[in-house]
């Protein structure tokens, strides 16, 4: 039987090294999947319980790999549902390709089921190449230049295959004749490197500052060495934005961890007081974190010039590669002999993780858990190479403050986007790229019940194939959307709106025990220890459901009087949990000050 370009496209997935695709079927993409079907021996198809998650996942293998994710769906409602995942590969800069289906060629413009103007709907979050496959013989140069601009710009990119042209024989190459492509497979990374004399320039001002704070983000994971060392060179600290908290291990003495809402007060600190900033690979997108304009002197490197100066107004902007530009830069560098500023640090980092360490002493109220508790423990249990996906909201909050990252481990979630539902998804495709290495992904209840009890589905089906079994999924229990009901708290003054923030009690780890998975329910202090050593040592993948107090506050490491008059004045207003909450909250600022108290 002939080679069609459903087929085809498949196996041009394969010549350039793709060796797993996410996804769900449907008539619209078949010819596609009859293509993954003939390849199937060359590399993995995943098949997730909805579109979202396919995304996730390809976003997700992107992030931990390096490596190009691809996921596919079928026309019209895959489609569609695949964009909320796109979107979060897109704005955390991971390079995606997304093979969609579309219905017929001939019938387009005549109201076709499951017709939809795709081109239009994925002219945003694929705004560097969105293409449809109109002809056999376009389908070479469509699949490459997906691929090849996906890796080189890291962004999202689609490719539409119309089902009939799917059907149609193969035209490996279009003849050769004017106004033809003909186009071909592999990507070489290049060096990126500022110009000899812009490296003296951003020398000359980091030599300069006497109290010089780094920012690194996901642009700088593969520098880790070049960051420790530089900073060691200027006596500066280091900072980590939320997607670079694997970029430098906790135990270096004057990394600060991580900044904004969900970081330290370190980090707080030393962002009030600097006087010289370098930013490496980050977008950090909170410029209230940042040193007030105009009081630090500011170098930026960033592989992507779009994203230079945007968050502080930069002195000297370099455009390249994290890794070669600071190896260049670190020989232009003088060694400060006065240390006292990284001291100051070294000192106040100290002091936040033996606020962290009681803090994260197992505790519970008649509410349910401190859940500083659980992500304290699993830090100390962790092994070193294991890889840790968050969800968004107070879990993303506990991970950050509490998991000390060590050097070979991997940290990703939803960075720029901050959306619901990556948690099980991220640690799913962490499984799937790396199936020797122990994942743990961390979720609240609401984005639990929203859709990662589904995909507990998908790791039942496949867990027997990975090497090391071992996936944990925690999951804090707390019936509230927490993270939303302390922004109504803090940022706006209002009570806990019930109707909107309460959800149903759930039993997770029922649900998973039902489908042959571990689960483990903790309601008390005394058994998160004991969970967390069984879950990271079973034979299979567990869900650990946790009840934990909802009136524990996420709290960022500085509140703003105007916050806390919001705070107090939904209290006043008859917020449910206003006493609880009120002493909490009280309790946790004193003790920053006070740790031990």
């Amino acid at each position: 039987m002939s080679m069609t370009v459903g087929d085809f496209m498949a196996q041009r997935l394969v010549d350039w090294g793709v060796d797993i695709v996410y996804g769900y079927t449907g008539d619209g993409i078949t010819p596609f999947f009859e293509g993954l079907r003939k390849s199937q021996e060359k590399f993995r198809f995943v098949q997730v319980r909805h579109e979202e998650q396919a995304a996730f996942m390809a976003c997700a293998h992107a992030k931990f790999t390096g490596k190009v994710g691809v996921c596919t769906a079928t026309s019209g409602p895959g489609a569609i549902h695949l964009l909320n995942g796109l979107y979060d590969a897109k704005l955390d800069h991971a390079p995606v390709v997304a093979i969609v289906g579309q219905a017929p060629l001939k019938s387009l413009g005549g109201h076709m089921q499951q017709e939809v103007d795709l081109p239009n709907l994925y002219k945003d979050v694929a705004s560097e190449f969105v293409q449809t496959v109109a002809e056999a013989s376009m389908a070479r140069h469509v699949i490459d230049r997906a691929l090849r601009i996906a890796i080189a710009r890291r962004t999202v990119t689609c490719v539409i295959l119309p089902a009939d042209v799917g059907a149609m024989e193969a035209v490996p190459e279009q003849p050769h004749a004017s106004k033809t492509i003909h186009t071909g497979i592999g990507w070489r990374e290049p060096r990126v490197m500022p110009r000899q004399e812009d490296l003296q320039a951003a020398a000359d001002v980091l030599n300069a500052g006497e109290k010089v704070a780094m920012l690194v983000g996901a642009g700088a994971l593969h520098a880790t060495d070049e960051i420790v060392a530089v900073a060691d060179t200027l006596g500066a600290g280091i900072a980590k934005a939320l997607l670079g908290k694997a970029a430098v291990p906790d135990d270096v003495p004057f990394c600060t961890n991580t900044i904004g809402l969900l970081g330290t007060r370190p980090s707080w600190e030393m962002m009030r007081s600097c006087d010289t900033l370098l930013m490496v690979g980050t977008s950090f997108p909170y410029s209230d974190f940042l040193p007030k304009s105009g009081q630090a002197k500011a170098v930026q490197i960033d592989l992507m010039g779009e994203m230079l100066s945007m968050r502080y107004p930069i002195d000297v902007p370099l455009v390249g590669d994290s890794r070669e530009t600071l190896r260049e830069l670190l020989p232009l560098l003088k060694r400060k002999q006065d240390r006292r500023w990284q001291e100051k640090i070294v000192e106040d980092v100290e002091h936040w993780w033996k606020l962290m360490d009681d803090r994260g002493e197992p505790y519970e109220t008649e509410r349910g858990l401190r859940p500083q508790g659980l992500f304290a423990a699993l830090s100390k249990m962790l092994p070193d190479d294991a890889i840790i996906a968050s969800d968004s909201g107070s879990a993303a909050n506990w991970a950050a403050r509490q998991v000390r990252m060590r050097r070979g481990m991997k940290w990703s979630l939803s960075g720029n986007l901050a959306t619901m539902l990556p948690g099980v998804p991220y640690a799913v495709a962490a499984k799937f790229a790396f199936p020797d290495r122990v994942a743990v992904g961390t979720i609240g209840d609401g984005a639990m019940q929203m859709g990662g009890m589904n995909e507990l589905i998908t790791i039942s089906k496949y867990w027997r194939e990975w090497k090391d079994p071992r996936l944990v999924i925690l999951v804090l229990n707390n019936c509230d959307l927490n993270q939303v009901t302390w922004e109504f708290r803090v940022l706006y003054g209002d009570p806990k709106f019930e109707a909107s923030q309460d959800i149903p009690r759930v039993d997770f780890a029922k649900f998973a025990r039902d489908l042959g998975l571990g689960g483990v329910r903790v309601e008390h202090a005394d058994q998160i220890e004991t969970a967390w050593r069984d879950a990271l040592s079973a034979d299979r993948p567990v869900v650990l459901d946790a009840i934990t107090d909802p009136e524990e506050p996420p709290l960022p490491p500085h509140i703003k009087l105007e916050q806390a008059k919001m705070m107090a004045e939904s209290m006043l207003r008859g917020d449910p949990g206003r006493v609880p909450a009120m002493l909490q909250s009280a309790r946790e600022k004193i003790d920053e000050f006070l740790p031990g108290r």
